[in-house]
């Protein structure tokens, strides 16, 4: 039996953006917990900075935990456009009855993994029309896998967190209870960027000493053991 996969997910596709770096750090967090059954010892000599496929680790143990990062700015997914309705698929393999090709990619992607964590900023009290669109595509691909929540604002994103674990549970998922919530005070974003790569935001040292005290490690350590627990329950 091969090791479960956990997507962990950048929602935001806007330009410039905090979203990879936020998404980074929790992948980096959870690689670090000892506690956390991963395969680090296969990863630990790749830059975490470049996410590394599955399909190029070799690693058999059923334990295991191997994340990922999915970033949906790379998903090509324009405005829900599906001529199908998701939850009247065949539950077993829908991918090949969607109408569109970025349909039948993006529902094949997502049902490689086994549990997702969605990182988010918080837009308006809500999550960015790029994440609910991305969930909109899909319904059994999503169903009965376990999901963890993260985000991010300048109050932590309390009320995105609260709206997209309402839609989680729509979508018959299994969201874990822990959601950390990232207070950014001091961290900015690049203005005027109009260069053809996107730039990597760095966080201000001031931010992660902040959550550090908060105790946002410990609880992204404890999503994480979460979500395994959840995986663990499927065997």
């Amino acid at each position: 039996m091969p090791p479960k996969r956990i997507a962990i997910i950048t929602s935001s596709t806007r330009r410039p953006r905090l979203n990879p770096t936020i998404t980074h750090y929790v992948y980096d967090v959870l690689m670090r917990d000892p506690m956390i059954p991963t395969n680090h010892q296969l990863t630990t000599s790749s830059n975490t900075s470049q996410s590394q496929s599955p399909d190029e680790i070799t690693d058999t143990d059923p334990k295991h935990v191997i994340f990922e990062i999915l970033d949906l700015s790379k998903q090509s997914l324009p405005l829900y456009d599906e001529s199908v309705i998701p939850a009247s698929l065949p539950p077993d393999n829908p991918t090949p009855h969607y109408s569109k090709p970025h349909t039948k990619n993006w529902s094949a992607t997502v049902q490689k993994y086994d549990a997702f964590i969605f990182v988010t900023p918080q837009y308006n009290w809500s999550i960015p029309a790029s994440l609910k669109n991305a969930l909109d595509y899909l319904f059994h691909e999503w169903k009965g896998k376990p999901a963890g929540i993260v985000t991010y604002g300048s109050r932590g994103g309390v009320k995105a967190a609260d709206h997209l674990r309402g839609i989680l549970m729509g979508l018959r998922m299994d969201v874990v209870g822990t959601a950390p919530g990232l207070a950014v005070k001091f961290t900015g974003l690049p203005v005027g960027n109009l260069s053809e790569e996107e730039e990597r935001v760095e966080l201000d040292e001031r931010d992660v000493a902040g959550w550090k005290d908060a105790g946002i490690e410990g609880m992204m350590r404890n999503l994480g053991m979460e979500l395994v627990c959840e995986l663990d329950k499927g065997k």
